[in-house]
């Protein structure tokens, strides 16, 4: 049996004993039991991105999961994550909101952790840095301590790329390459300056003045009033996106092809 089937087996067990779903990192806070299939689904696409992670040769990634269908605003991927091999170990540095609340945490887990979860598709995007930024994000990713004043624990779904009053998870990761990559400070304000200077560009998204207002009504971590009054009040609402992440790292040759894994 490989260790990835023994994972396998060991969750479904524990699952099968207690019928009840684990309280993870990210997830929304409800008592519905985490579906066997999705177990066995998410460490079975868990089990072949490590596979091609260690072909690669690769020690850090860019990983994307579809945790909800974004199709309608033209998008892949909801959410991603800094992969990187620790050892024989690759793990997974990203930032987690807490049970749909206003705050949010940074997690270091597993590759099967990553994907323990019902997405809307159980597919991977991974896309592999140039030696250059693997080498100077890895010792960050190891040890994240010098580059904590980059996270702000206030979270909003669609936070303004270039504010911080709030902080979303993919705006995080962005963050954290911009001070590895050469931002002047830990800070930021810096981050966002050494994006725009090296023509990050963020997704726009149109909202009509009804979604802003039920999203803003009935969730906690959605928040609209970072963004400036001229394009909110116009449906324009700009934030950093897996896609747009993926796309400036290709167009700035700091990343290579993207592959996708089913």
């Amino acid at each position: 049996m490989t260790r990835w089937r023994a994972l396998v087996g060991a969750a479904l067990l524990a699952l099968g004993m207690t019928g009840a779903r684990p309280a993870l990192a990210g997830r929304s806070c409800t008592d519905e039991p985490l579906k066997l299939s999705a177990v066995t689904q998410g460490l079975g696409l868990a089990e072949r991105v490590v596979k091609q992670l260690d072909e690669s040769g690769a020690q850090v990634v860019v990983l994307a999961r579809s945790g909800q269908n974004l199709r309608e605003y033209g998008l892949r991927y909801s959410h991603l994550g800094l992969a990187y091999k620790d050892g024989d170990t690759w793990r997974v540095l990203h930032k987690l909101n807490q049970c749909g609340s206003d705050q949010a945490s940074i997690y270091r887990e597993g590759i099967g952790d990553f994907f323990l979860d019902t997405p809307y598709e159980f597919v991977a995007g991974v896309l592999p840095l140039n030696t250059d930024v693997q080498q100077k994000l890895l010792p960050l990713l190891k040890n994240p301590a010098p580059v904590a004043g980059i996270h702000t624990r206030a979270y909003s779904m669609v936070a303004y790329p270039w504010a911080q009053t709030y902080q979303q998870s993919n705006q995080w990761a962005i963050e954290t390459m911009a001070v590895a990559l050469g931002a002047e400070q830990v800070s930021r304000e810096s981050a966002q300056e050494w994006l725009k200077a090296h023509d990050y560009e963020p997704t726009e998204l149109h909202l009509s003045t009804l979604t802003r207002l039920g999203a803003r009504l009935t969730s906690a971590n959605v928040s609209f009033d970072d963004h400036p009054n001229v394009l909110r009040f116009t449906g324009r609402i700009r934030t950093v996106t897996v896609d747009s992440v993926m796309a400036w790292l290709q167009r700035s040759g700091l990343g290579g092809p993207e592959w996708v894994v089913r």
